[in-house]
């Protein structure tokens, strides 16, 4: 069986030409959202964020010939977590990056090096925020924003769990925005123009995270857009989904 590790687009994608070319598959997602999304004929889902121990433990329960590490860009803990206990288990350990996107030049795209930063120049840039983050940093904006008087939305995932934590934060139920991306140019520059924003910020997420059209509508709407720059991937990362998938298939087959 080979373990793909992901709830992103690629992940599914990934799983799911596995199972075109007959293996077996168990795909671990963090939330229930993710999970649903997973799930597919031949395809079986593992829900919750797992740490190193339980991922090791997880390899040798099922057995796991192969991990596909393909969770997003900026889950560095997942990613460090996933090498570490393959590294432990002896199991190959495929990690999937996912193409990077040019970051346009213009006068309104402005990139940082931190969610902190972001936040900062967020709040002094604008009153009405747009985060298009994810929800794992929002208390670093809501930290921010809310002690400023700013008015921040977060953009995230419809999962119960999410929406529940942002309103712990204090957030606005009317200030959470619960849909899947990714987003059309269209979509971003109706949402930017409905709450009347002033800034969205980002990160540098690709083609397949919907970057361009958010850098589209900032330009188009005349939006301050500020981008979370991408870490850097481990050396010897894989592009595509093929590269993934034939070397997860030459692992089993071996």
């Amino acid at each position: 069986m080979i373990l793909v590790i992901g709830g992103t687009s690629d992940s599914r994608a990934i799983a799911a030409e596995l199972v075109n070319r007959g293996a077996p598959v168990l795909v671990s997602t963090a939330t229930g959202h993710g999970a649903g999304l997973a799930a597919g004929s031949g395809i079986e889902v593992v829900q919750g964020r797992l740490d190193r121990e339980q991922l090791r433990e997880l390899l040798d329960k099922k057995s796991i010939k192969a991990l596909v590490d393909s969770s997003h860009p900026y889950a560095e803990l997942v990613s460090q977590n996933a090498a570490a206990a393959c590294e432990e288990s002896g199991i190959p350990y495929i990690r999937y990056s996912r193409p990077r996107e040019d970051i346009p030049p213009s006068p309104l795209i402005e990139t940082v090096d931190s969610y902190e930063e972001a936040a900062a120049r967020a709040c002094a840039a604008g009153n009405t925020i747009i985060a298009a983050t994810g929800s794992k940093t929002a208390g670093i904006f809501t930290k921010g924003a809310l002690g400023s008087g700013k008015r921040i939305i977060f953009r995230v995932i419809p999962d119960p769990g999410i929406i529940e934590m942002l309103i712990s934060l204090g957030v606005a139920p009317n200030d959470i925005v619960a849909m899947q991306g990714p987003f059309s140019e269209e979509m971003n520059i109706a949402l930017i123009r409905h709450c009347r924003a002033d800034v969205m910020v980002t990160k540098e997420s690709g083609s397949a995270g919907g970057f361009l059209e958010k850098a589209r509508a900032a330009e188009k709407t005349g939006v301050l857009l500020i981008v979370v720059k991408r870490p850097p991937e481990p050396e010897g990362a894989v592009c595509t989904v093929e590269q993934a998938v034939s070397l997860a298939i030459g692992y089993i087959n071996d």
